[in-house]
């Protein structure tokens, strides 16, 4: 068993099904070293975070969003490269919360990804980042994710 994959287990995490792409798009783009992965949502099966923070979805709501997320993209990654020990680092993420007008703790909200990243990669988890509010989200998503991860041959 790969390295993360029992960091994960130790952690009482397991990687969902790949998500099929809901439009025109896929779900990662390998360039060179890079992979960079299209947004990913909250949805796993039945279970979803849907609507505005704070209005339909507490803060820690969207965190635990933002954790489902994380997830649901190491799960693509994975199917890419094969193992997700052959991550070398996260780069950068760009998180996008579905926020009321006068909202301004984005940053709150998607430290549920980063501090997930850091956790399950440790130094390889720490990344650049951008958290950022939004109007409205596709699906009505409380929040949505995506990566830049560099990897090994």
């Amino acid at each position: 068993m790969s390295l993360i994959l029992e960091k994960l287990a130790a952690l009482g995490l397991v990687l969902p099904a790949v998500p099929t792409p809901v439009a025109a798009y896929v779900n990662c783009v390998r360039s060179g070293n890079l992979l960079f992965l299209s947004g990913g949502l909250p949805i796993d099966g039945d279970v979803k975070v849907i609507g505005k923070v704070p209005g339909d979805v507490s803060i820690e709501q969207a965190k635990e969003g933002a954790r489902m997320i994380v997830l649901n993209r190491l799960a693509v990654i994975q199917d890419a490269i094969g193992s997700l020990d052959k991550v070398r680092q996260i780069v950068s993420l760009t998180g996008f919360v579905n926020s009321a007008a006068d909202f301004y703790g984005h940053p709150q909200v998607i430290n549920g990804a980063s501090e997930l990243l850091v956790e399950i990669f440790g130094d390889k988890g720490r990344h650049s980042r951008t958290a950022l509010g939004a109007a409205a989200l596709p699906l009505n998503v409380a929040v949505e994710i995506n990566l830049i991860v560099e990897i090994e041959d």
